[in-house]
């Protein structure tokens, strides 16, 4: 909500890749999916795949990293027992960024940080596991 991305971009204020995040999910009236593809395609303005949004790609892929990082788990935990932590907040995102084989835009981690940080990282990795076949 208009809330919620005001106070994200107070406490992101010093960094330029969260901006150019809040901005597009401000723009988009806190849609992340529709703000995320809309960063996704014209970054790289190559991915085009009518069965899956890049958003959705994204999730997966954080979903098999991110579920049983323990370190992972435990910056998320203490974030939300201080949320007006700019320090911590940053420091997820930058946790992100530094998991080399992902290869993360600084704004695409600060998407992921901040839907992580909203809805909690057991219901985020509930909720993105494949169903089962």
């Amino acid at each position: 909500n208009p809330a919620e991305i005001a106070t994200a971009k107070q406490l992101l204020q010093d960094y330029a890749p969260a901006q150019t995040a809040l901005t597009l999910i401000a723009e988009n009236n806190g849609d992340l999916a529709a703000a995320f593809d809309r960063l996704a395609t014209s970054e790289r303005n190559t991915y085009s795949d009518p069965t899956q949004s890049i958003w959705e790609a994204t999730l997966t892929v954080l979903r098999r990293e991110l579920c049983r990082d323990e370190g992972f788990r435990g910056k998320v935990k203490e974030y939300t027992k201080n949320p007006t932590s700019a320090v911590m907040l940053t420091g997820i995102v930058h946790h992100l960024v530094a998991i080399s084989h992902l290869q993360l835009d600084p704004s695409v981690a600060t998407f992921a940080t901040l839907y992580i940080s909203r809805i909690g990282l057991d219901i985020f990795c509930e909720h993105t596991k494949p169903s089962e076949k």
